[in-house]
């Protein structure tokens, strides 16, 4: 079994087809006006939006697999890799720029030895650079999964980071 071939059996197996019924049909009705937050809470489950979760919601709402496909791709917040346990997103936007959000990020990508996009091998975090969080007065702003620290120093990093261990 080559690679490829392994990581689809691992990821199928990952998907509980009962959990995915719960959320498509008891919470959303089938509703195909509901696929965003469909997706969304099938991302909250996986922390990213598996294949085979995409191939069962087209047939269980009838929708093409590509227009599903198309949503989850133009939407930046949503992931169709598997993702850490933790999302770090460090804000890059004007006023995050000015105020050393590129120092914050060079800590982060050093502290957890990945660059921007990539998962940690443990599986514990991912780094995403985002444009804004909305939070520009309390800039550099770092995110974790929903916590927020604004005004953080590239010397705060690590202990930050330490949280999640």
């Amino acid at each position: 079994m080559n690679q490829a071939s392994a990581t689809q059996t691992r990821q199928d197996a990952e998907i509980d087809f009962r959990e995915l019924d719960d959320i498509i049909e008891d919470q959303y009705g089938n509703d195909k006006e509901n696929l965003i937050m469909i997706l969304q809470a099938i991302q909250r489950r996986y922390n990213y939006l598996p294949q085979p979760a995409l191939t069962y919601l087209a047939a269980k709402i009838k929708v093409p697999v590509s227009k599903i496909y198309g949503v989850a791709t133009f939407y930046a917040t949503f992931s169709l890799e598997p993702r850490g346990r933790n999302i770090v997103s460090i804000c890059l936007g004007t006023a995050c720029h000015v105020r050393g959000g590129d120092r914050v990020r060079e800590r982060i990508t050093e502290a957890l030895n990945i660059k921007d996009g990539e998962t940690t091998p443990d599986g514990r975090y991912t780094l995403e650079t985002v444009r804004c969080i909305g939070c520009c007065s309390l800039g550099p702003v770092v995110k974790i999964n929903e916590d927020m620290y604004g005004r953080i120093g590239s010397d705060e990093v690590e202990k930050v980071l330490n949280k999640y261990e």
